[in-house]
């Protein structure tokens, strides 16, 4: 192949770009009702009571710790396979990140292993926990959702890889990724390479009409508009708290309302596309494994490989820019500095040594896709 193919990238057709376009000819640009119309629609797509749009994934995280109290030094559970923003919006509350260890099959935070890091503290020595549907693979909140609520927890979920994904849950019913039936909170990107592309951009949804406003005003300078007084006009606002320009444009959302019509069709695509790998690779080269009745909504497609840097820079030479998610979080030196005590991250820390992702996105073609196995499959082998 003489042109690059990336590991990731945006799908933007014909019906985004008039939908930008319109809203450029429109009276609003920003603060208009394309982002409640994006709001609405996203919630109703993902079976969520509310939906807060937002200027990225990361401010969504930082607003979503502050609406739920976490206060300075109080502690927080997450996972080292991610990026860091799943653990920085705990430092900006001026908290305290703690990592569990990660499942080696699922690479997804560990039950088990989150269980033995809480029960091993006295009671109230955490204050949450922030599963990440890693890669596109839903977390089973069901179980994180008995365990947050034995020890009195609350649940984000870190759903920015995975709009459109589900698990099954106990009792045969299917449970989309940010519905908030098993979390506080979910949180989602809209970054290019994302499922849904806005340029930049996030959404939180939750089931909690208190969570939603106190959301809504962190989201905007802490300003509300509801309280008027006499003699006073529709000027008038109050500042109630210290709140962030989190706010999310009418031009994005124009762009996120069209890309959220496509993005069933896009999961399929996606899970083509690793059906194909999957199928090439069998028995070969280790991949992340499926739970059943659980839906992979594929922003990655991640594989364990021997002598990673050597394919890597293999797969270069022949304009394939495969990629590395993620180098742990707790290894980074920021991290690092602070100290985990001796966690026992061994899963983690191994995955890494391994890990690769390949080009997954919906534009990707059969053969492109043919000539990323053949290339890979012929360093695998040589």
């Amino acid at each position: 192949m003489n042109h690059i193919i990336p590991y990731g990238r945006q799908s933007i057709e014909q019906d985004d770009i008039d939908a930008v376009i319109e809203t450029l000819q429109s009276d609003f640009l920003t603060q208009g009702p394309k982002v409640e119309e994006f709001e609405k629609k996203f919630a109703e797509y993902v079976g969520a009571n509310y939906a807060i749009a937002v200027n990225n994934a990361t401010a969504g995280l930082h607003i979503s710790v502050l609406a739920l109290g976490l206060k300075p030094k109080e502690r927080v559970i997450t996972t080292p396979i991610t990026f860091a923003a799943s653990a920085n919006c705990v430092k900006y509350a001026g908290g305290e990140v703690w990592f569990a260890d990660i499942d080696p099959d699922t690479y997804l935070l560990s039950l088990d292993k989150t269980r033995e890091l809480i029960e091993s503290k006295p009671k109230g020595f955490f204050k949450g926990i922030i599963p990440v549907d890693f890669a596109g693979l839903p977390v089973n909140l069901e179980g994180f959702k008995g365990l947050a609520k034995e020890h009195d927890l609350w649940i984000i979920e870190d759903a920015c890889h995975a709009p459109g994904g589900y698990f099954i849950d106990s009792k045969g019913e299917k449970q989309l990724c940010g519905n908030g039936n098993y979390a506080n909170i979910g949180v989602f990107s809209f970054h290019p390479v994302k499922h849904i592309a806005c340029g930049e951009g996030g959404m939180i949804t939750t089931n909690s009409e208190k969570l939603y406003k106190k959301l809504m005003l962190l989201r905007t300078h802490g300003i509300t508009k509801e309280n008027m007084i006499e003699n006073h006009g529709s000027w008038y606002y109050e500042m109630q708290e210290l709140g962030y320009n989190y706010r999310l444009t009418d031009i994005q959302s124009a762009l996120g309302i069209t890309q959220l019509a496509k993005n069933d069709i896009s999961v399929n695509r996606r899970n083509e596309i690793a059906n194909t790998y999957k199928e090439a690779f069998n028995g070969k080269i280790k991949h992340q494994s499926l739970p059943e009745g659980t839906l992979n909504a594929h922003h990655l497609f991640v594989v364990e490989v021997e002598k990673r840097k050597g394919i890597y820079d293999f797969l270069r030479t022949h304009n394939i820019f495969a990629q590395i998610h993620y180098i742990p979080v707790h290894t980074l030196p920021y991290y690092k500095e602070i100290g985990y005590n001796g966690a026992d991250l061994r899963n983690s820390e191994r995955y890494y040594s391994k890990c690769i992702s390949l080009p997954m996105y919906p534009s990707l073609t059969d053969d492109e896709q043919a000539f990323v196995i053949e290339k890979v499959l012929s360093y695998i082998n040589g």
